[in-house]
């Protein structure tokens, strides 16, 4: 690990307006398909007993059967007890799970105990949050992570870290960055500078430190493109091409896929209801193996990857396998293994896979820049040039006024 500058800028101050992650408070509104919540909601809302009903929602200080709440911005959800509900299963929107898994929720306030409305009042076509992770220094993971859909933040080692959208209003109007940033830069640089351009740089060469993650910032304009090349392939790969796409520079829009050689298939059919305990790997044949089924190439790189000291294909394989008690709507599960959960499995393995491509090339960066403090600006540049410190009106979520949104029973919320 490259040694940390003292005065380096924290991400902290880079993107000064932060939300903490979601805290769903119970697992049965989360899922990997969208069928198996509305089975999970038609079971609930049958259940006409209150004390049964309390038990399959599993109240907590935040959310019960008679919560008063508002809706989700965007989400026109009804807003009467959930003790008295008896509709449909508002639509489920897919959601960020942590680092690299994507899950289904039910945008319903009253089953989320902190949904943090804030970050659903800028979601849209234009934005992309910053997700910064636990700081486990005996291991070389990234320290940010990044999405086009809603994040949950989780992490699953240490405390998770803040979520920061690049746009404090919606439309990518108003960008989350210290005022006066994005000038210094472009003097300094000799070049336009633009938000996303900073978002791509963040991406390329922040570093975690244990007061928080620190991003040197660059002096040198060959710096700045090397960052902003790396850093726009690894947002288009953690976004899976729903951003930062550019045909020109190998970034086609949509999903990822590796070169036809080193390209995940299914070589054998997987079982129709596989287990937990099914998932192998095999280093030496590159294959990954659930039961009789097996998928390959599958770099020993992917299979390795970690987010927060876990390795993901493992978190994601248990995350679709894993029994829920018996009783709960967790239980409920898809009968049979989909052919869409394979896709993404495919998915998950090719965007590791590039990603870890490109782990070489940020340590060789993140190298440069520590070796040489002169090719960086430092936070006490940035203090001298008022940029730091950061306006406490900043590290705020924005006002919105042209919305309304409905509060408990009916009534309108004032925002």
């Amino acid at each position: 690990m490259h040694a940390v500058s003292d005065d380096a800028p924290l991400l902290h101050d880079v993107m000064p307006w932060s939300v903490r992650p979601l805290r769903i408070g119970r697992g049965w509104p989360m899922a990997p398909d969208a069928a198996t919540l509305r089975d999970r909601w038609a079971l609930f809302t049958a259940e006409r007993g209150e004390a049964e009903r309390a038990a399959l929602l599993h109240p907590t200080r935040a959310r019960g059967l008679h919560s008063r709440v508002a809706q989700l911005p965007g989400h026109r959800t009804a807003t009467t007890a959930l003790a008295r509900e008896v509709g449909r299963c508002p639509e489920p929107v897919l959601i960020q799970h942590g680092a690299h898994d994507r899950l289904w929720l039910i945008p319903d306030h009253r089953l989320i105990d902190a949904a943090r409305p804030e970050l659903w009042r800028v979601l849209d076509d234009e934005q992309i949050f910053a997700v910064e992770q636990a700081y486990l220094p005996e291991v070389r993971e990234p320290a940010v992570a990044f999405s086009a859909l809603l994040p949950d933040g989780r992490s699953p080692a240490g405390r998770p870290g803040r979520i920061r959208p690049l746009f404090r209003q919606p439309g990518g109007r108003d960008p989350n960055l210290a005022p006066g940033l994005v000038g210094l830069l472009s003097e300094r640089l000799g070049t336009g500078v633009t938000p996303w351009d900073v978002l791509a740089w963040v991406a390329a060469a922040a570093r975690p430190a244990p007061g928080g993650s620190e991003v040197p910032l660059p002096a040198d304009p060959g710096d700045w493109r090397t960052g902003l090349a790396l850093g726009g392939r690894l947002l288009w790969l953690h976004t899976r091409g729903a951003r930062f796409a550019d045909p020109a520079a190998g970034r086609d829009p949509g999903a990822p896929r590796l070169p036809g050689g080193s390209r995940p298939y299914v070589r054998a059919p997987l079982p129709a209801a596989p287990r937990a305990e099914e998932l192998e790997y095999d280093r030496d044949q590159r294959e990954l193996r659930i039961g009789e089924g097996r998928i390959s190439p599958v770099s020993p790189a992917a299979w390795d990857r970690t987010a927060g000291g876990v390795r993901v294909l493992e978190a994601w394989w248990e995350r679709r396998t894993a029994a829920g008690a018996p009783g709960s709507l967790e239980a409920l599960r898809p009968p049979r293994w989909s052919r869409s959960c394979t896709s993404d499995l495919l998915e998950v393995v090719s965007v590791l896979t590039l990603l870890a491509d490109l782990d070489a090339a940020r340590h060789a960066l993140a190298g440069r820049l520590s070796e040489r403090p002169e090719r960086t600006i430092t936070g006490t540049a940035l203090r001298d040039a008022g940029v730091l410190p950061v306006p406490a009106a900043r590290r705020r979520p924005a006002s919105v006024l042209d919305h309304r949104e409905e509060g408990p029973d009916g009534q309108f919320a004032l925002v």
